[in-house]
């Protein structure tokens, strides 16, 4: 493999996140809808409003601290030495998730949402840094990781406190949550990771997607399963792709 195949794919994937920023920021400011927070399934039991919103994070937990264990005693095989603050990293943010998310699904609000999203962030750039060491460069993850880490910090962040002062603006949220589900197919395609077995990383990309398919069918899905709305089984199909990601950790090579 040359040096000027792998400029060139970067390039194009440079290009596209040039083209997707101005296209983001030419729209106006995207404000948080109330509405956002009114879930079809809000159900109090034992106590606990919005009960299976809430039990539906468990997952991320329990994940998040088989995830932190596999990395921190050096038994994550499936991974490149070099990325493991990255893995590491990635499995922190899941198990921050899981009470973020009970936190704000027990008291839905923008106040709340903000301990939700920032540790989603966390886990968002940790494993998007992870894959461009795997597929592109470790150097390269190794300089992108505390940038990306702090601008999904920072998109959170800024939203909260525009939203605080009357004009929200979800734009640079909404790059951080959807600009790596566009790029991370995009690598997989360009380059070939140093690890085998890309269906893992194709699965998390597919249970993310389905993830939230579900969150935009919430109400549907509730009338249909009765049990179960469509933001409850977001939360487990979420956790699934974070749980493909774990097994990828223990059984690639």
């Amino acid at each position: 493999m040359t040096f000027m195949p792998t400029d060139n794919r970067l390039k194009v994937m440079l290009a596209i996140i040039v083209v997707v920023m101005i296209a983001v920021f030419s729209i106006d400011p995207i404000a948080q809808q109330p509405g956002y927070h009114q879930f079809a399934d809000q159900r109090r039991m034992f106590g606990i409003a919005n009960f299976f919103n809430v039990l539906s994070n468990i997952p991320f937990v329990i994940i998040g601290v088989m995830g932190m264990r596999l990395v921190a005693l050096h038994q994550a095989t499936g991974g490149l030495a070099e990325l493991r603050p990255m893995y590491l990293t990635f499995f922190i943010g899941v198990f921050l998730t899981g009470f973020g998310s009970m936190y704000y699904h027990y008291q839905p609000g923008n106040q709340t949402l903000l301990w939700d999203r920032l540790p989603m962030t966390i886990a968002f750039m940790a494993l998007f840094s992870a894959i461009v060491g795997e597929y592109i460069s470790a150097r390269l993850a190794g300089k992108l990781f505390a940038p990306l880490l702090l601008f999904g910090a920072a998109s959170v962040i800024y939203w909260y406190l525009t939203e605080q002062a009357g004009h929200g603006d979800l734009r640079p949220y909404a790059l951080v949550q959807f600009l790596p589900v566009l790029l991370i197919p995009l690598i997989l395609w360009l380059f070939e990771s140093k690890l085998n077995h890309d269906r893992y990383i194709w699965g998390i990309v597919g249970a993310y997607t389905a993830s939230k398919l579900m969150e935009l069918f919430d109400a549907g899905l509730y009338s249909v399963f009765g049990l179960l709305s469509g933001h409850s089984l977001k939360h487990l199909t979420a956790a699934f792709g974070t749980l493909i990601f774990y097994w990828a950790l223990k059984r690639r090579r």
